[in-house]
């Protein structure tokens, strides 16, 4: 049974920075496509961000966050992270990674997920 726990999240001004970090167990980490998802105050869960199995070689991201955060991946520690820089108070919510066997599965918001970790970002 896969486990994904999340870390990371905290209380960061506007313009600051945040890394978000999830340690997978139970599952052959590099071979399974990961995502970041975010569930905003009062509202549902959206995609943040995708990589793909393996190498990490293609990666997708929101339009809201694109240029500002960076998802990335160590096969050898089975973490995927992602960077979140030039933070604005809208990028308040609940931080989730996702891991499944494909990036279309992901994307849906299929597989396995994480209890998830806060970032509040003040003005």
């Amino acid at each position: 049974q896969v486990q994904l726990v999340e870390s990371g999240g905290g209380l960061v001004q506007a313009g600051g920075s945040l890394r978000l970090a999830c340690a997978a167990s139970g599952s052959i980490f590099s071979v399974n496509a990961m995502g970041w998802f975010r569930q905003p105050p009062g509202k549902q869960r959206e995609l943040v961000a995708v990589i793909s199995s393996g190498s990490g070689s293609s990666t997708s991201y929101a339009d809201s966050v694109k240029g500002r955060f960076t998802i990335s991946r160590d096969n050898a520690k089975n973490t995927v992270y992602l960077q979140l820089n030039s933070l604005k108070p809208e990028d308040t919510g609940i931080y989730y990674c996702n891991l499944d066997r494909t990036l279309a599965r992901v994307l849906q918001g299929f597989g396995s997920w994480g209890q998830g970790t806060q970032v509040t970002v003040s003005s």
